[in-house]
């Protein structure tokens, strides 16, 4: 969320050299959930401590792939991946939902002329959404699309379940087929960040 702190949205073309380079070497690019700012923030600073900020911090998450999804970046570069770190995926049935609803109604007078619907966009392949504990986001793998879904442990932050992170992985894929476990705790980060098996 680059203009929240000042800098070009992403519906601007100052982003494009970044853009450019990362699409032609075939690198993803991360954008953290904190990278936008606080997502409490007032006028008078933090709302309340900082337990509402790391609570609320999916909420950047969610307003960065609304604005990338209704901008022209991925409409520019076909191929451009982008993941939510740290951003959780529970969100993500329903900001795809609303944010076709809103394309299909809204589009015209608010300057978004794209012919592809950001849910389209999405199940391309140009967002990773990333998850380290969210039990509500594996119920909903099937809405978002197992193969666009990707563990991380947080390591070695407060957030993370070191030292049981792979006890509490086991124990959250506990009712997910293999196949579709594999993929998310595995897989998909190879596929997506371009690192095959030796």
């Amino acid at each position: 969320l680059p203009d929240r702190i000042g800098l070009p949205s992403f519906h601007t073309d100052h982003w494009n050299p970044v853009f450019e380079f990362a699409q032609e070497a075939n690198i993803p690019l991360s954008l953290h959930f904190g990278s936008g700012g606080s997502p409490q923030a007032s006028p008078e600073g933090m709302s309340t401590n900082m337990t509402v900020g790391i609570t609320l911090f999916a909420l950047n998450s969610a307003s960065a792939m609304t604005e990338l999804l209704l901008s022209p970046v991925f409409h520019n570069y076909p191929t451009l991946r982008m993941a939510l770190s740290e951003g959780g995926i529970g969100w993500m049935p329903y900001v795809l939902e609303r944010s076709d609803y809103v394309w299909e109604r809204h589009r015209f007078y608010n300057d978004v002329h794209q012919s592809v619907r950001p849910s389209e966009l999405f199940a391309r392949g140009h967002i990773g959404g990333c998850f380290i504990s969210d039990e509500v986001g594996l119920e909903m793998r099937h809405k978002i699309g197992v193969d666009h879904i990707m563990f991380e442990s947080d390591y070695p932050h407060s957030d993370s379940q070191w030292p049981h992170t792979r006890k509490v992985l086991t124990e959250s894929m506990a009712n997910i087929p293999d196949a579709e476990a594999r993929k998310m705790c595995e897989d998909n980060a190879r596929v997506f960040y371009n690192f095959p098996r030796n």
